[in-house]
């Protein structure tokens, strides 16, 4: 068995907690969607860890960022007024900064393997 495979059912459990979470922030449903926030998170780092040198390792890391800047805008629409939540956009970036990463490593491994 793969890693893939090994950690395909946390990734689908994930999913289900993500779900939630956001579900409960569309139904305004406070200290639910914020008591889902931390498997949701933990859950990410997890995948994180499990694939610790392999090249998904960017791909969940920009997936934790994604969720972390959801989770943040979550909290300050419920608990804030909505003041602060254009600084999800921080953690977004990164999010963007580490798909950029998987894929220009991609590109480079790619290209690395056709001029042998």
């Amino acid at each position: 068995m793969d890693l893939l495979d090994k950690i395909r059912k946390y990734e689908s459990m994930h999913i289900v907690f993500w779900l939630i979470k956001d579900t409960c922030w569309m139904l305004e449903l406070k200290w639910l969607g914020t008591f889902m926030m931390f498997p949701t998170v933990l859950l990410a780092i997890f995948i994180i860890y499990r694939t610790l040198g392999t090249k998904d390792v960017y791909l969940n890391a920009a997936i934790l960022f994604w969720i972390s800047a959801n989770s943040f805008w979550m909290m300050m629409e419920f608990f804030n007024d909505d003041q602060y939540k254009y600084f999800a956009g921080i953690p977004f970036g990164f999010g963007f900064l580490f798909v950029g990463i998987f894929y220009w490593r991609d590109y480079v491994s790619k290209k690395a393997v056709v001029s042998r």
